[in-house]
């Protein structure tokens, strides 16, 4: 299940969504400063602590990072933290929102 899965690049994805460069990852996870080029370069990979840390840093749970099907899985976390507050009514709008931009033509 996990062969064909690149780290490296879910790595880079997931860190670019956040908006931070890989120097300041690695220094935010008190690492040297190429501590993430390298894993994102397969040239290294972290430790399972390493691992945890960045998830951390991610905002994400570990088998989120592994997800095929999130591809942002930070902001559906806001997504779904936000619509708790919502009511009936506004779910089922939020939902229709969705479902419209799902559709054929409508999906990125």
């Amino acid at each position: 299940m996990y062969i064909d899965f690149n780290f490296s690049k879910r790595l880079s994805e997931l860190r670019a969504q956040k908006g931070v460069s890989a120097r300041d990852m690695s220094l935010s996870l008190g690492q040297n400063p190429t501590y993430i080029h390298k894993i994102e370069n397969g040239r290294a990979l972290p430790s399972m602590m390493g691992f945890f840390y960045i998830c951390e840093y991610l905002d994400i749970e570990p088998s989120e990072f592994f997800s095929r099907d999130i591809n942002s899985p930070a902001k559906v976390r806001e997504l779904m933290d936000d619509a708790q507050y919502l009511n009936r009514e506004q779910l089922e709008h939020l939902h229709l929102i969705v479902r419209d931009l799902l559709k054929p033509g409508g999906k990125k």
